[in-house]
């Protein structure tokens, strides 16, 4: 008798035969590479037609912290992995809590390092998973499957609505196909893999761009960003801590002491000593600004230059 998971799977999208790689396995190794080369560029075309669907997980995202909620990833396999590895880069690059974003995957951290491909089959795993921590309607559950059918994730989703929680879904496949009741759908179509159902490659390549521009632009909106150049990175390594000289030279033009006594004045906060050395605020000026400006750099430096406009004004009035 087949397996009813058999039937669910056999036309998925991520499980059909990519007619440009059927002889792969009789190339050389320079026709293989370009082979797969040649798929990997398709990524971004398919990527690049979900930003409206990916601009509305960006503004869920933004505002959940901004009203004290979390942002979870959950996932299984490399899609989890992917979640994982995007929840950890996010406090060292932006200075953010270790609670506020986090990756969940099936079958625990340990499936980071090796895989427990059977641990994403029990849907009871993934509601345990988001009780344990705690799920609230405050908080924001963006589930990553390739296939769109991972228990494992559609449990997560199901019970995240159910808490009253806002849900997105990413994975690769046709919108029209995926039946969740999620709030958004990013549905990057890349085809089938180069090799059959091997969805680290094309599909783990379009959900790491996604992610990537989701909490990247998230940051930016939260005012983690000044110009182009992260100001709230964690010093906690020697390059970081040279990086966060180098960030204040380029933003300010001042030299390398300069930026290292400035840097130390601010308490290791970039983004404090970028405000005092462009606006000539003290230290609990330029804090007490960039925290009216909800952390964003350029409007803390705009409000005291036009605060010492304000007041330079009055003294010339008072003068005359």
């Amino acid at each position: 008798m087949i397996d009813p998971v058999f039937n669910e799977i056999k036309d998925l999208l991520t499980e059909q035969r990519n007619p440009v790689s059927k002889d792969i396995d009789i190339m050389s190794i320079e026709d293989a590479l370009r082979v797969i080369n040649s798929e990997d560029q398709k990524v971004a075309k398919a990527v690049e037609k979900e930003i409206p669907h990916i601009a509305k997980v960006v503004e869920i995202y933004v505002d959940t912290i901004k009203r004290g909620g979390r942002i979870f990833y959950i996932g299984a396999g490399t899609s989890g992995r992917l979640g994982v590895l995007d929840a950890a880069e996010l406090p060292p690059t932006y200075g953010t809590p270790f609670w506020l974003v986090q990756g969940l995957i099936a079958g625990g951290y340990g499936a980071v390092f090796r895989a427990q491909e059977g641990a994403e089959d029990d849907p009871k795993n993934a509601i345990g998973d988001l009780k344990e921590r705690g799920l609230t309607a405050n908080d924001f559950v963006i589930g990553i499957a390739a296939s769109k059918r991972t228990p494992y994730v559609v449990a997560g989703l199901k019970y995240a609505r159910e808490v009253g929680a806002k849900t997105a879904m990413i994975t690769v496949i046709p919108r029209e196909q995926v039946d969740l009741d999620v709030d958004v759908k990013i549905c990057p179509v890349v085809g089938p893999e180069v090799v059959m159902g091997s969805t680290r490659m094309k599909a783990g390549t379009a959900q790491k761009l996604v992610l990537n521009m989701i909490s990247t632009v998230a940051m930016i909106r939260l005012g983690k960003v000044y110009q182009n150049m992260m100001v709230d990175l964690w010093a906690t390594s020697k390059k970081l801590v040279e990086r966060s000289k180098r960030v204040i030279m380029i933003a300010t033009g001042v030299d390398y002491d300069t930026a290292a006594h400035y840097l130390d004045l601010a308490g290791g906060s970039v983004k404090i000593a970028i405000v005092m050395i462009l606006s000539g605020a003290d230290y609990e000026e330029a804090k007490k600004k960039l925290e009216e400006a909800d952390g964003f750099v350029r409007f803390a430096i705009e409000n005291i230059k036009g605060k010492v406009a304000i007041d330079n004004a009055q003294t010339v009035k008072e003068d005359t």
